[in-house]
């Protein structure tokens, strides 16, 4: 199960089920779980952590230094991989810049060829990363979300969950929960399909297209307009959208490029 040109570090505890390829190199510091798939020519470096059943695609590169002209490098952080993950050909994953910190990876996620994940990353679980996307350091990604082929997000950005992005969009501020981005910073609506594929009942997507409506296609700022919103009752989804909206990260929102009036909610 182990390639005979493979360089696996002493003190590295890796799984008897464990799969490596050749030429691929793993660190004492590694703790890989049962049915993993390491790569030919894949690097593992420092404190990792991968859960059962992923797989690391060939010549991908998981740990390095993160990409910060400050960093120490004698400073000791590290990856944590969970189950269920798909890192395919020549994906990057950066470690922490924090002491004891993690770049953290969750369940079932696929990150397809030539993905990048920076320093301080945190992602969810059943996320799809297509191809050549760049994560800069400390992005936040929910879970259920699609990022397009070429999209780059700049560092601090949140992405909520059920949205999806357009290839090659260009995003520096944050994309609310079930909702499309496309371009730059651009929210193109809601994402219905994905919200219909996940089981979200007809009902509670209509009310989020009304709190949709009402933060966005009025006439109002989005300050006043999310005062108007909070008076009113909503579920727990509308909320979770509601709640995004009132508290981004330090980046701010993503808006609709046109803002039509609309009849009032």
């Amino acid at each position: 199960m182990i390639h005979p040109t493979a360089i696996i570090e002493k003190g590295a505890e890796i799984d008897d089920t464990v799969e490596v390829g050749a030429y691929a190199i793993i660190s004492g510091a590694a703790r890989i779980g049962s049915g993993c798939r390491i790569g030919a020519h894949a690097q593992l470096y420092g404190r990792l952590e991968i859960g059962p059943e992923s797989s690391i695609g060939p010549a991908a590169i998981i740990g390095g230094d993160p990409q910060d002209l400050t960093f120490d490098n004698t400073l000791e952080s590290g990856v944590r991989i969970g189950s269920g993950n798909d890192l395919r050909e020549q994906v990057t994953v950066h470690r922490s810049t924090v002491g004891g910190g993690w770049t953290e990876i969750g369940n079932d996620n696929c990150l397809m060829a030539g993905s990048h994940v920076g320093h301080d990353v945190t992602i969810g679980n059943r996320n799809v990363i297509a191809n050549n996307c760049l994560l800069a350091g400390y992005v936040r990604i929910a879970n259920n979300v699609f990022l397009g082929g070429g999209s780059a997000f700049h560092q601090f950005v949140h992405v909520g969950e059920l949205s999806i992005t357009q290839g090659n969009s260009a995003i520096s501020k944050d994309i609310p929960p079930y909702c499309i981005a496309s371009q730059l910073n651009n929210l193109s609506g809601l994402n219905v399909v994905g919200m219909r594929r996940a089981g979200i009942e007809p009902e509670t997507r209509s009310e989020i297209k009304r709190a949709y409506r009402a933060a966005f296609l009025s006439d109002m700022p989005l300050g006043l307009a999310l005062d108007k919103i909070q008076q009113q009752q909503w579920g727990e989804a509308a909320c979770h959208f509601i709640d995004a909206l009132a508290n981004p990260s330090r980046k701010g929102t993503c808006f609709p490029s046109i803002r039509r009036k609309t009849r009032k909610p």
